[in-house]
């Protein structure tokens, strides 16, 4: 299994290879790298697809409690993983919380950004009253392991109603360490607004959201797309929070169209 040492860590990493221009692709909250299997299939033929696991994630996750981390953190993370693998520049592509490390990546490294496909992602912050839920959630969790009533409930949330990957992901929810899954909660609900920020980030952009995410509505992909000077937005008919691996078709044709133009 591949893994670079970077910043103290070893970040688990897949990598197709090759002199082509480079993806990298950065997972959302509870997933891992394998998230964008599809993405990476469609793509890896024509472009150096790159996914990992950030911290407290899939492979990256140890058995020891990590250090408290910010999204800057996991940019840092992502910039030497690039460092690691000899690549000057990549187009980065995030889902939710992927978006979010993406952004600050563009904020703080920009001459290492190309471009941006921000899938179903904000710049803001978590809608407060979702926060009491999805903390005791989160505890419940973490105390006394994954309860069958609160595995569906999050798969609702992120894969939509009777998606056929909720059976995989609860699998590997289920060996989440209490540790690594509140240093990665903490991490989410203690992140910067930068919404302000969005206007320095001129890399060309691709906001794509599906019209049924229950966790960041529709009004945020456009909030994120108005104000980030050159980006498009594509809306994906009846996909949730992983529109990208619940309706790959739409999500991949529309990254597609984009990277012609824009990778």
């Amino acid at each position: 299994m591949p893994f670079a040492s970077v910043n103290g860590q070893d970040v688990f990493y897949q990598d197709s290879g090759g002199d082509r221009p480079v993806i990298v692709f950065s997972h959302g909250l509870l997933m891992d790298h394998e998230m964008f299997a599809p993405q990476v299939a469609a793509f890896e033929d024509n472009y150096r697809c790159i996914a990992w696991d950030q911290r407290a994630h899939g492979c990256t996750a140890t058995g020891e409690t990590p250090a408290p981390f910010s999204y800057y953190d996991s940019a840092d993370d992502l910039v030497a993983l690039l460092d690691y693998l000899g690549v000057e520049q990549a187009t980065l592509a995030g889902m939710s919380q992927g978006g979010f490390l993406s952004l600050r990546c563009a904020l703080i490294h920009p001459q290492r950004v190309r471009a941006l496909i921000l899938l179903d992602t904000q710049a803001g912050l978590e809608n407060p009253d979702n926060l009491p839920g999805y903390k005791q959630m989160i505890d419940t969790w973490a105390t006394h392991g994954l309860p069958d009533e609160i595995a569906d409930t999050i798969a609702g949330i992120i894969l939509g109603t009777g998606s056929r990957e909720t059976a995989y992901w609860q699998h590997k929810w289920r060996g989440w360490q209490s540790h690594n899954l509140l240093a990665a909660f903490h991490t989410l609900t203690s992140r910067d607004d930068v919404t302000d920020q969005l206007g320095a980030i001129e890399q060309p952009s691709l906001v794509v959201h599906g019209d049924a995410d229950m966790a960041i509505p529709m009004a945020r992909a456009e909030q994120l797309a108005e104000h980030l000077p050159n980006a498009e937005r594509v809306v994906v008919p009846g996909g949730g929070h992983a529109a990208n691996l619940t309706h790959p078709g739409p999500v991949t044709k529309a990254i597609e169209s984009f990277l012609r133009r824009n990778g």
